[in-house]
């Protein structure tokens, strides 16, 4: 799995437009300051190789959701400005991403020349119309997909550019982030422990089955937890429960277990009687959890109990906080954990949007082994699925 494709060392880059497909989707507030550039940043290493080989690189990305038209508020044009910053070099910014100007720009770029398109979003045929996909493919000698993040989506950039150029090759981040994932749950150092939180079973339900098969612990917490605690048969309070899940939360306790691999719940609870920074709060254990009181954070015992079950791992996954960590009373557990994690020796790595926002607020993002650049593409990969732009990717021969 995933050892057969052609990677950015396989093929010779000397002299040629390479149109690299990178995932620029970042926060940027409302004065056009970039408020995190992380993804960014993780593209330097590729583009920094190609600068080397005298390559003409041409970036293409989406940026927010313009609704397949133009946007000012979604231009790319700040991520030009800052990326300019990272690699030293200028880095010219096109108004558009296809058309007779930017295929004549690119046709007549000299050697270690960068350029940046347009939104790719400003385009609704982005949506793998194959025509904008052949259009994309004209300014292509090689085509690099370093875009994770999107990799689970059949774009015309990410997908069906495959028809019209060859080679396909992975970059450097979408490379890593594969490594990443084949260490950790495909041939990994053990024991293997997965952390899960979120609020739905049901969003996580193939994320569950598909770990029980490769892990060894396994911890479920934040409103997730209810639907479990519920279906061993404990009141929760007003807490989150998913009623359809309950049989198959009870399915998945029973599969752990001829599995053997132990399966974790919170022991405790930080509660509250609203999602508010204003509500008072109580910390009951897990089978104590009053009528109109619902349960917005694990507890301090449940704390202790995951650094325990973290103490000799060999290999950490989490994905989904512990709590309502937006909220200063609810935020404990989700941090601690990010800690707890970020003081183990072991190989960790970690996904989400909301799992990465936490992990940045704990201070914290340089101890996690690694943090996926993707939210939906990881999420996809602890699913157990093919991500679709793998499809497009060459094949070694």
């Amino acid at each position: 799995m995933f050892d057969n494709y052609l990677t950015l060392k396989d093929v010779d880059v000397a002299g040629k437009r390479v149109f690299v497909r990178v995932d620029y989707n970042v926060p940027i507030d409302e004065n056009g300051n970039i408020e995190d550039d992380v993804r960014i940043r993780e593209t330097v290493p590729t583009i920094n190789y190609l600068l080397d080989r005298n390559a003409k690189i041409i970036l293409a990305s989406h940026l927010g959701r313009p609704k397949g038209k133009p946007d000012p508020k979604y231009s790319l044009y700040p991520v030009a400005k800052r990326l300019e910053r990272l690699v030293g070099k200028e880095v010219k910014f096109l108004p558009d991403c296809v058309g007779d100007d930017v295929e004549k720009t690119v046709l007549n770029m000299k050697e270690g020349e960068i350029v940046l398109l347009e939104n790719l979003r400003f385009h609704k045929e982005e949506n793998n119309n194959p025509e904008f996909a052949k259009a994309l493919a004209k300014l292509a000698e090689i085509y690099v997909i370093d875009a994770f993040g999107t990799c689970h989506r059949k774009h015309a950039s990410m997908y069906g550019i495959k028809d019209y150029v060859q080679p396909v090759v992975m970059g450097f981040l979408l490379e890593k982030e594969i490594e990443y994932f084949k260490k950790a749950l495909l041939n990994p150092q053990r024991p293997v422990v997965a952390f899960l939180g979120g609020s739905k079973v049901s969003s996580k339900l193939g994320v569950i089955e598909f770990l029980l098969d490769k892990v060894d612990k396994i911890f479920i917490g934040g409103a997730m937890a209810f639907t479990f605690i519920k279906a061993l048969g404990y009141k929760v309070g007003s807490s989150l429960v998913e009623e359809e899940m309950i049989n198959k939360a009870l399915e998945i306790m029973e599969k752990a277990k001829e599995k053997d691999v132990k399966f974790y719940l919170p022991v405790d609870f930080i509660c509250g009687q609203a999602v508010s920074d204003q509500t008072p709060v109580i910390e009951v254990a897990w089978q104590e959890i009053s009528s109109g009181w619902l349960g917005l954070d694990i507890g301090h015992a449940s704390v202790v109990l995951i650094k325990e079950i973290i103490k000799d791992t060999q290999t950490i996954v989490w994905n989904g906080p512990m709590g309502v960590f937006e909220i200063d009373k609810f935020k404990m557990g989700t941090f601690e954990l990010a800690h707890a994690i970020a003081e183990s020796p072991a190989l960790s790595i970690a996904g989400g949007g909301d799992t990465d926002y936490a992990i940045h607020k704990a201070g914290v993002v340089d101890k996690i082994s690694y943090l996926s650049t993707g939210g939906g593409a990881f999420l996809e990969l602890l699913e157990g699925k093919q991500l679709p732009c793998l499809e497009a990717i060459t094949r070694k021969s």
